[in-house]
């Protein structure tokens, strides 16, 4: 039997650059899947969950098409505490299940990869971090995450881990403060520590 491909997580704040990280393993020989996509194809494609949603925060969270509209969700989870917990405590086993699932199988082909990586930006706040043999916290200063970020930084980040927790709780970490370049030599240096 093959042997399990080395599980890795990637977290970081909002802005820090968790996606290019992921992107960075991927170009280094790692399966790569992001938590945000897996709840973007839930929003989109569970029927369990749409019918959660409309019965939960109404008619509201549709667009013109009828399809899920991820912004409207995002105002009214984001002003309401409640609602938000509501809606993580849907998606999050959801997710879960779904990524434990695709790990599984990466075993099951011909040439499994040495490195699967994860992004979850929540990782340490639902203690998820005992599901991976590896956590890469990404981090960046303030300034730099509120330009890259689409959304207030520090709406979001109030309930989150500050950021020097997470460092001292991970197995590498990074200042995600230069170029792609960098980043991805760092990538690289952490997927050399993993194959030794």
């Amino acid at each position: 039997m093959a042997k399990r491909p080395v599980a890795v997580a990637i977290t970081g704040g909002i802005g820090a650059g968790k996606s290019e990280a992921l992107a960075a393993f991927a170009r280094h020989g790692a399966a790569t899947v992001s938590s945000d996509d897996i709840v973007h194809r839930l929003l989109r494609e569970d029927l369990g969950v749409r019918e959660a949603l409309l019965d939960r925060l109404g008619e509201d969270v549709l667009d013109e098409a009828s399809q899920v509209d991820r912004a409207a969700i995002a105002d009214i989870v984001f002003q309401d505490r409640e609602a938000l917990a509501w809606l993580e405590a849907l998606l999050h086993p959801l997710v879960v299940a779904e990524y434990l699932q695709w790990r599984d199988r990466l075993v099951e082909l011909p040439n499994p990869p040495a490195v699967s990586a994860t992004e979850v930006p929540l990782l340490y706040e639902v203690g998820g971090e005992n599901r991976f043999d590896k956590v890469v916290v990404i981090t960046a200063p303030a300034d730099l995450r509120a330009v890259r970020a689409h959304v207030s930084v520090d709406e979001r980040s109030d309930r989150l881990i500050p950021d020097d927790e997470k460092v001292k709780r991970a197995d590498f970490a990074y200042v995600n403060d230069g170029s792609l370049e960098d980043l991805d030599a760092f990538v690289a240096r952490v997927m050399e520590a993993l194959a030794a």
